[in-house]
């Protein structure tokens, strides 16, 4: 799922930026630098996105750009965050019993390997 919202940019007095969303109330980060703030805007965004999916809230419209009301010193930028489904599934797989024992010895989860051994081999995306 893919989501975009204007966020706003404030220029603080010591260069660092706090960013607000006009369309959720109460997500705010802030940026030391333009590009970490950048970076901030997105992560903020996406938590704010997961909290509500969890909480089974609607997701509010986002905003027309040209309709986001801004102060002189501020600029708006759209901020995309894209929101994966990060439940846990059940699978059942198979593997030979001598492999479950080393497994087993050698205190290893074989949910992690196997979430480790599929992003290395599934495309980026």
């Amino acid at each position: 799922m893919e989501c975009v919202y204007p966020a706003v940019f404030h220029k603080n007095y010591d260069e660092s930026y706090t960013i607000t969303y006009p369309d959720l109330p109460g997500c705010v980060s802030e940026g030391k630098s333009l590009a970490n703030a950048l970076q901030m805007a997105q992560s903020a965004l996406v938590q704010w996105i997961e909290y509500l999916i969890d909480k089974k809230q609607m997701l509010p419209a986002a905003s027309m750009i040209n309709e986001v009301a801004v102060n002189e010193d501020d600029f708006i930028n759209l901020v995309r965050a894209e929101i994966k489904d990060g439940r846990a599934v059940r699978r059942t797989v198979s593997i030979p019993k001598w492999m479950d024992e080393r497994v087993s010895e050698a205190g290893l989860s074989l949910s992690r390997i196997l979430q480790d051994a599929l992003i290395a081999r599934l495309p980026p995306g």
